[in-house]
């Protein structure tokens, strides 16, 4: 048996690797539930039964896909333009501090109309952590890779330095945590007894707007072609520090709404946990998702079921939480290994 390049690329085979991939993750985990001692037809229904249960369920399980969505579509930006931004957590760390900021400000008399300063503050935090890649990146040639992923770090240490220092709450048993957000500036619910909030709107709004970006504008056309082709496009005069910018700007403004949306929405106060590793998921939802704004949303909702079946194992099975991570990486690998037979066929001898 070997692989063949195929003369050109498999539509039907760049529709179904995502499934297949699935297949091979669940039959993966199959195995892994089998190794540990504990009943797989269990194991899998706490990740894809459990998760679409319930009306309840299905209202948690826009919650978590929320900032999966809004990461993952700011990462689809990057990647089409060639631009390798794996900082997100990063971005939604910073947008979820600079939208705290602002959030302890309000009090119950001006809370009403101070919800959109928090989530611009959100934004412009988002922005500006993803600025600094940029800037790096322009002027003196640094990797992005390196430089978004090592800020990471300094964003998870700098909220914790902040919720245990300057914005810790004083009456807060010395918990690291700021005082909870008052009640008129958190997110407006949209089922009531649920968690389910405005946010998922916003990220569903946002779908739309970076398909028409991506696929009806000529700013979006020319971020691809920088990214497809950069010979090309500096031939046609279409300038890559434009595209870095763009690419790199959008991303990170997705990515702090996605933390203010956090920090005001199901938190409703500035942890150390503000994010669950939301940012470093999105880059397998981008994939998943195979890099289109609408994939995205199906993809962010199989990660979201990941996420709630992890817990879901963690507390009812006595399995480790870190099961969910094992899926997500088996989800990648798979997925990659499965494109292989986009551009290749097997040929049996």
């Amino acid at each position: 048996m070997r692989l063949e390049a195929r003369a050109q690329p498999s539509g039907a085979m760049a529709l179904l690797s995502p499934l297949l991939a699935l297949a091979i993750t669940v039959v993966i985990g199959t195995g892994l539930f089998w190794l540990l001692g504990k009943d797989p037809v269990r194991g899998l229904s706490m990740f894809f039964w459990e998760p679409i249960r319930t009306p309840y369920a299905l209202t948690e399980l826009g919650v978590k896909a929320t900032p999966l969505v809004l990461c993952a579509l700011g990462l689809v930006v990057c990647f089409r333009a060639n631009v390798w931004n794996i900082g997100a957590e990063g971005q939604l760390l910073a947008g979820a501090m600079a939208a705290g900021a602002v959030a302890l400000l309000a009090t119950p008399a001006n809370g009403a109309w101070m919800l959109a300063p928090v989530l611009v503050a959100g934004v412009l935090g988002g922005m500006f952590w993803a600025s600094i890649t940029a800037v790096l990146r322009d002027r003196a040639n640094a990797n992005e890779i390196l430089v978004s992923l090592m800020l990471v770090y300094v964003a998870q240490l700098l909220l914790a330095y902040l919720v245990h220092g300057p914005l810790k709450d004083p009456l807060g048993y010395n918990f690291p945590q700021s005082r909870l957000f008052v009640r008129e500036v958190l997110m407006p619910r949209l089922v009531p007894g649920s968690r389910l909030h405005l946010g998922a709107l916003l990220a569903l709004v946002a779908v739309p707007f970076v398909a028409v970006y991506l696929f009806r504008s000529f700013p979006g056309y020319k971020l691809q072609v920088g990214g497809l082709a950069p010979m090309a496009a500096r031939y046609a005069g279409f300038s890559s520090r434009a595209a870095l910018w763009q690419a790199m700007l959008l991303s990170g403004a997705l990515a702090g709404l996605a933390g203010a949306i956090e920090a005001v929405g199901p938190l409703g106060q500035l942890t150390p946990y503000v994010s669950s590793g939301y940012g470093f998921a999105a880059i397998i939802v981008a994939f998943v998702g195979r890099l289109h704004p609408v994939g995205v949303v199906f993809a962010g909702l199989l990660m979201s079921m990941f996420y709630i079946g992890g817990e879901l194992a963690q507390s009812r099975m006595g399995l480790p939480n870190a099961l969910t991570g094992v899926f997500q990486g088996v989800l990648l690998i798979a997925l990659l290994a499965s494109d292989t037979l986009i551009n290749h066929r097997w040929r049996w001898r």
